[in-house]
C-alpha cells in the first residue's frame, strides 16, 4: 500500500472508532509495582499487552517485555529477581526474569487470572481468578499448579502480609432475591495453604485493591455499596452507591466499614489503595471522579474503633474525620504504588496513558510520566472516557462504570422507577459484544443504543443533562466496540464434548421424549436463534412476576450466558438450573419438565459454549 493508502487507512480506522493500523494501540495502564531498590516501576499494560520498565531517575520507559493477552496484576519477589504478571484473557501468568527482562515461563491458572502475589518465602503464586472464583496455588520450583482454592464470586485482587493473603472480589456472592448483597474477604494461610476464615462485608458489591501495613496489624480495601433495592430516583438524595473502605486487622479488631463520600460530594468508584511505610497516611484513587483521597490513618483508625462504628458507613459526615486532601490526578486512575520512603505516590492513570507522580509531603502532582501509544484520540478512547467518567451523573455520583464494572455487569437487579416504584425490577445484563442486539432494556423499549444510553441515561439514571450529541456518538462508538472474552467452556477447535453434544441435542430438540412435538415457539432454537442465540423479539415465558407491568420479555442474548449469573430478566433465578427447576412448570419457557436430572445438567453443559 502506498503512503497515501496508509494514511487514509488511519484516518478512517480513527474516524470509524477502530484500533489503528499497524498494531496502533493505547497502553491503559491498570497496575504497578516497584524493584525492591526503588529504581524502576513496572507498569502493566493492559491494552498493549506487555509490561513497560519505567527508570525512575530519567522517568523513562526503558523496555517493554511483551506477555500474555489482557494483563490485569503484577508481582514482584521479595529479592526482586522475578516478575510475575496475570494474564486474564489467556487464562497464564507470565514469568519475567527482572535482570534480563526476558519472559522466562508461562504458568497456567484458572479463568481469567487478576491480582497475585508470592508467598513470603518465594516458593509459591497465589493467583485470585476472577471468572472461576478460586486461587491458583502455583509451585514456582515446577512451574505447576498445586491445588484450587475456593474463593468469593469474581476473586480480582490480592494482598499478603507474612504468611496471611487476602483476596477481595469484584462481584457480589449470589444470594436470595431482592436482599442486600453480601461479599467477602477470602483469608488464606499460606503456611498450611487453605482459606480459614471469610469475614462478611454486608451490602458490598465490587471490591476492589485492598493493601496491608508493613507490620500486617491494618488492612484496608476500597469498596462500592450499591442502594439497588431502592428506586434509583433516590439520586437526587444521594441515594444510588456508597463509595466506601472495608477496614481490618489487629489495630481494628474486625471488619469495619467506613465511607469516602461527603455530602454533595462523592469519591466515585474508589480503586486503588496504598498505606504509607510509617502507618500515618493511605491514600486511594477514585476511578470514576479521576482523585486520589488522602487519609489520616490515626484519625481512621479512631473511627474504626468507635462504640458507633457499625453505624459510620452511611453518614456523610464522617469522611471529614479522616479525609485529609483529595489530589487530583489523571483520567480513571487504578492501581496506586508508594516509594520504599513513601515520599512519593505513583497512580496509574488507565484512559490517559500516564503515571501521575505524588510528592506526599506537600500533597501535590510533581510530574507525570508518560507511557507512548497513540498520539491521537479516537472517537472509540473519547467514548471509553466518557464511559468510566463520573462527572456527567447528578453531583458527580457515577459513571457507566460503577454498574457495568470493567465494561461488564455487576452481578446486581435495579428498581429503574420510570416504570414505576417497585415495578419491572431488571437485571443487569453484560454488554460486551451488544452492538448488533436491539432491541434494548428487557422490556424491549429502547430500539437502538442512542436511546438505551441517551435520553433514558440522563433522565433515569444521572439525573441530569447528561452527554451531549458528540459524546454520545463517541459513548456508543465505544459501546459498540467493546468485545466478548474467550469462553472457557468451548473448546478451540469447536469439538464439543459428550454432554456438550448431549445437551446440544436437547437444545435443538423438535420433539419431547414422549414423541409429541414442541411448538416452534417453544424450543429453545427458535427464541434463542443465530450468531447471539437470540432471535431479537419479545416473547411470554412465563416468568413475569407480579411486580412486572407486561409478561413480555427482550429474548436475551446467550453469548458467555454462564458468566452472568443470576438469570431471568429479574435476576430471581440464581443458577441455570433453576431457571426451569424452579420457575418453569408448566413448560412455558421450552420444555424441560421432561428431562432427568442429568439430561438437564447436559443442555447446561452446552449452554456453556454459547
Amino acid at each position: 500500500m502506498k503512503r497515501g493508502g496508509i494514511l487514509v487507512g488511519l484516518l478512517a480506522a480513527l474516524l470509524l472508532g477502530q484500533p489503528a493500523p499497524d498494531g496502533g494501540r493505547y497502553p491503559s495502564p491498570v497496575d504497578l509495582a516497584l524493584s525492591p531498590d526503588g529504581a524502576r516501576l513496572y507498569v502493566v499494560c493492559e491494552g498493549t499487552d506487555e509490561v513497560a520498565v519505567v527508570d525512575l531517575a530519567t522517568s523513562s520507559v526503558i523496555r517493554r517485555v511483551g506477555v500474555g493477552h489482557v494483563p490485569r496484576g503484577i508481582a514482584v519477589s521479595a529479592d526482586g529477581k522475578w516478575i510475575y504478571v496475570t494474564n486474564a484473557w489467556a487464562d497464564t501468568v507470565t514469568e519475567i526474569d527482572a535482570r534480563s527482562l526476558a519472559a522466562t515461563r508461562t504458568l497456567s491458572t484458572g479463568f481469567e487470572p487478576s491480582g497475585l502475589t508470592v508467598d513470603a518465602r518465594g516458593q509459591v503464586l497465589y493467583v485470585a481468578n476472577r471468572i472461576s472464583n478460586d486461587v491458583s496455588v502455583i509451585d514456582l520450583r515446577t512451574g505447576s499448579e498445586i491445588k484450587r482454592l475456593a474463593a468469593g464470586r469474581g476473586a480480582s485482587y490480592v494482598a499478603a502480609s507474612g504468611s496471611r493473603i487476602y483476596v477481595t472480589h469484584i462481584y457480589p456472592n449470589l444470594g436470595k432475591f431482592r436482599t442486600e448483597s453480601e461479599s467477602e474477604i477470602t483469608e488464606i494461610d499460606a503456611d498450611r495453604q487453605v482459606v480459614d476464615a471469610r469475614p462478611r462485608l454486608h451490602n458490598v458489591a465490587g471490591t476492589f485493591h485492598v493493601a496491608l501495613s508493613r507490620d500486617g496489624r491494618l488492612g484496608i480495601a476500597a469498596q462500592l455499596r450499591p442502594k439497588n433495592l431502592i428506586p434509583l430516583a433516590h439520586v437526587a438524595h444521594g441515594w444510588a452507591f456508597g463509595d466506601s473502605l472495608a477496614v481490618f486487622g489487629a489495630d481494628v479488631g474486625g471488619v469495619v466499614q467506613l465511607p469516602l463520600d461527603e455530602l454533595e460530594r462523592y469519591f466515585s468508584l474508589p480503586f486503588g489503595v496504598a498505606i504509607a511505610p510509617d502507618k500515618s497516611k493511605a491514600y486511594l484513587t477514585a476511578s470514576g471522579s479521576g482523585e486520589v483521597a488522602i487519609l489520616d490513618l490515626k484519625r481512621l483508625v479512631a473511627a474504626s474503633r468507635a462504640p458507633e462504628r457499625d453505624a459510620l458507613v452511611n453518614d456523610l459526615s464522617v469522611s471529614g474525620r479522616y479525609v485529609l486532601a483529595r489530589v487530583p490526578v489523571g483520567r480513571n486512575p487504578r492501581s496506586i504504588v508508594l516509594s520504599n520512603d513513601g515520599a512519593r505516590l505513583y497512580v496509574a492513570n488507565r484512559l490517559d496513558d500516564t503515571i501521575s507522580v505524588m510528592d506526599t509531603a506537600a500533597n501535590r502532582i510533581v510530574a507525570t510520566i508518560g507511557l507512548g501509544g497513540l498520539p491521537i484520540v479516537t472517537p472509540q478512547r473519547r467514548g471509553e472516557r466518557l464511559f468510566y467518567s463520573s462527572n456527567f451523573s447528578f453531583q458527580g455520583q457515577f459513571g457507566c462504570a460503577n454498574c457495568h464494572l470493567d465494561s461488564t455487569f455487576d452481578g446486581l437487579q435495579w428498581d429503574l422507577e420510570p416504570d414505576g416504584f417497585g415495578v419491572d425490577i431488571v437485571d443487569n445484563r453484560s454488554i460486551e459484544d451488544v452492538a448488533n442486539t436491539a432491541p434494548f432494556k428487557w422490556n424491549g423499549g429502547n430500539p437502538d443504543l442512542f436511546t438505551e444510553c441517551g435520553p433514558r441515561t440522563e433522565r433515569f439514571f444521572f439525573r441530569s443533562q447528561g452527554f451531549r450529541d458528540a459524546d454520545l456518538a463517541d459513548l456508543i462508538t465505544y459501546v459498540a466496540s467493546i468485545p466478548l472474552r474467550p469462553n472457557r467452556y468451548r473448546a478451540a477447535t469447536g469439538e464439543l464434548t459428550p454432554a456438550q453434544e448431549r445437551g446440544k441435542a436437547i437444545f435443538e430438540r423438535e420433539r419431547r421424549k414422549d414423541g409429541s412435538s414442541i411448538p416452534e415457539e417453544n424450543r429453545c432454537s427458535f427464541c434463542h436463534s443465530g450468531k447471539y442465540h437470540t432471535n431479537q423479539k419479545l416473547a411470554d415465558v412465563g416468568t413475569g412476576k407480579p411486580t412486572d407491568r407486561s409478561p413480555l420479555i427482550d429474548t436475551p442474548h446467550l453469548t458467555n450466558v454462564a458468566l452472568s449469573a443470576p438469570y431471568l430478566h429479574d435476576g430471581s433465578a440464581k443458577t441455570l438450573e433453576e431457571i426451569w427447576t424452579v420457575f418453569n412448570p408448566k413448560d412455558t419457557h421450552g420444555v424441560s419438565n421432561d428431562l432427568a436430572k442429568d439430561e438437564l445438567n447436559d443442555l447446561i453443559e452446552y449452554l456453556k459454549t454459547l
